[in-house]
């Protein structure tokens, strides 16, 4: 059973490839943070050159790619400005990186949880018509893995964010396939608040209802694999509001 590749691991703390990387990844973590708050202006060129140690050269590339993602906007003779949050694209994998680094307010993980509703149970209802026969293998053995006997929350976590990757991969859609990191950085941040892994019986049901999606792909049954899908999202939302409270 190989694990699905997973472009970010917002988890682990990766060296910047390049010292424009580190910039954009600094800067970029400063503003979703708020510690460059929007609609703020941005240091000047010369100030951010000597705190990075970087060239213009440099820090211009880092600029690009921020206003890429909707985070920043150059106005000439004033300088570069913070755009509104209304404006970033939240879809792009570092932005959802950077949200996790800097820590997920209610409002945030709410957010997220309604994407899910919106996109995955349809990824499984997609995943019942189109998946392969090796694809409801690779499903099943996420299932096994998170049910496993002595399995860890670092296992179960795998176990359950694949099963997920490994659907949407099923729904053979370019576009349902690159909402990955969304997937991962919600449903890891949802365990990181309530594991269902602490309690024995909540553990059972989890992987029962992860069970019952897989059941209803290996059927064919698209309306039973969208609603148990939406039972397994539903609950792990309502775990971590629980929690929270």
């Amino acid at each position: 059973m190989v694990a699905l590749p997973s472009t970010h691991d917002y988890i682990a703390a990766e060296p910047a490839r390049s010292h424009a990387a580190h910039v954009l990844r600094e800067i970029g973590l400063g503003i979703v943070s708020g510690a460059y708050p929007q609609n703020s202006i941005l240091p000047g060129d010369a100030e951010l050159m000597e705190r990075f140690g970087v060239s213009r050269t440099v820090l211009r590339e880092a600029f690009k790619t921020l206003a890429g993602k909707g985070l920043i906007q150059a106005k000439a003779r004033i300088g570069t400005r913070v755009r509104d949050k209304a404006q970033w694209n939240l879809f792009d994998a570092d932005v959802l990186i950077w949200h996790a680094k800097a820590g997920f307010d209610a409002d945030f993980l709410r957010y997220l949880g309604e994407m899910r509703l919106a996109l995955e149970p349809e990824a499984a209802a997609l995943a019942a018509q189109r998946r392969s026969p090796l694809q409801l293998q690779q499903i099943y053995g996420w299932v096994e893995k998170m049910g496993a006997d002595g399995v860890t929350p670092a296992e179960f976590v795998d176990g359950d964010l694949n099963f997920h990757l490994a659907v949407a991969s099923a729904a053979a859609n370019p576009f349902l396939r690159s909402i990955s990191t969304l997937i991962e950085v919600a449903l890891v941040a949802l365990l990181r608040i309530s594991s269902p892994i602490e309690d024995p019986a909540r553990h059972a049901k989890s992987v029962a209802a992860h069970r019952a999606i897989a059941d209803a792909i290996a059927r064919r049954e698209p309306e039973k694999a969208r609603e148990a899908m939406q039972v397994v999202i539903g609950e792990g939302i309502a775990g971590a509001a629980a929690k929270g409270r």
